[in-house]
């Protein structure tokens, strides 16, 4: 901790945060092991929910589940889903995350090298050159620091809450520990490997982008998929392009001021057809400005706390929409990073 405090009075605030990171955290865990504490459930205390909240557990998949949505990828859904291919064509549909990517609001993400092996190489007893023996090696790393929540990213169903409440009624003293959550964390989120479905809301509206605040219908769904000759079923990755997304790293400003997106009634109607997961090309799922001013951000807590839906944020859609493409197979995989509320990702559309 002292060589850590060390780093930060001199600025090297980075070299901190990874000793911290890399040194505390895990002695910290490992003290909590130590200490006695025992696992809660408090799932059975319905008291302090919001004015006219009832309970909304035990999930549809069991009171223990954690992995929501995506239940429904069965082997058979996923064996056709792989028989969509024709081509072999691989599209990423992640963005690029450097230090000038919008984020929200108390989010960020840094990266700097660390190049000393190219000096502490040099001093080594079997030392060549210019590099670690005759062939004279040498390697470079990095140090990351900021939240897994920028770029384009999938959500655990632990990121947002009702209160103090998370998917399937556990509380936040049930699941919260110092090094993460205890479950929801990115390391219980299977593999994703799905049928595709891209619903190009913009070209059905004419538009290069729908304004923010726009809220997607059950009606506009239906219209565009009727005209892409597509239906939807169980197990789809259902993505909708707005064209939001065109606004990344063109005007940061407007892209962070607002969005269009999916209403609720549509969630509703998706999470019906038992879909496994929802993407957009925008930094959240949901309108913003929201359907009820008095309820910011209803459409992703709906889905994550009271129906596991997971989603997808910020995807490169129009690589999609550019080529018409609306059927495909869909696989994304994440590091399982334990206890995380979320992980960078690049989904790839296999055509």
């Amino acid at each position: 901790m002292a060589l850590a405090m060390r780093f930060a009075q001199k600025g090297h605030w980075l070299f901190a945060i990874a000793f911290l990171t890399a040194f505390v955290s895990p002695l910290r865990a490992s003290d909590q092991e130590a200490s006695g504490v025992k696992p809660s459930d408090s799932r059975a205390d319905v008291s302090a929910l919001p004015e006219g909240e009832a309970p909304w557990w035990p999930s549809r998949y069991g009171a223990n589940d954690q992995i929501g949505s995506l239940n429904e990828l069965t082997p058979e859904l996923v064996a056709a889903a792989v028989r969509l291919v024709r081509t072999g064509e691989r599209v990423s549909l992640g963005r690029i995350i450097d230090e000038n990517i919008p984020v929200f609001p108390g989010r960020y993400w840094r990266q700097t090298v660390d190049l000393s092996p190219h000096v502490t190489n040099l001093r080594r007893s079997d030392a060549h050159g210019k590099g670690w023996g005759k062939e004279e090696i040498n390697w470079i790393t990095e140090i990351q620091a900021g939240t897994f929540q920028v770029g384009t990213q999938l959500d655990s169903i632990g990121h947002i809450q009702i209160g103090d409440r998370f998917y399937n009624g556990w509380q936040v003293r049930d699941v919260v520990e110092s090094w993460g959550l205890n479950r929801f964390g990115t390391e219980t989120i299977p593999p994703i490997v799905a049928r595709g479905v891209l619903v190009d809301v913009a070209k059905l509206k004419g538009l290069e982008r729908l304004e923010a605040g726009y809220v997607i219908t059950i009606a506009d769904v239906e219209a565009a998929i009727a005209r892409e000759k597509v239906k939807l079923g169980t197990g789809d990755v259902v993505l909708l392009h707005t064209g939001w997304g065109g606004l990344w790293g063109k005007d940061n400003g407007r892209f962070l001021s607002g969005e269009p997106g999916p209403g609720l009634a549509l969630v509703r109607w998706l999470y019906e057809r038992r879909i496994a997961a929802l993407g957009t090309d925008s930094w959240s799922i949901g309108p913003v400005p929201g359907e009820d001013p008095e309820r910011p951000f209803l459409v992703p807590q709906t889905m994550y706390v009271k129906m596991g839906l997971f989603g997808f944020e910020n995807l490169a859609t129009e690589v999609l929409a550019e080529r018409g493409v609306y059927e495909f197979l869909f696989v994304n995989t994440q590091a399982r990073t334990r206890g995380s509320t979320a992980a960078f990702v690049a989904p790839a559309a296999v055509l």
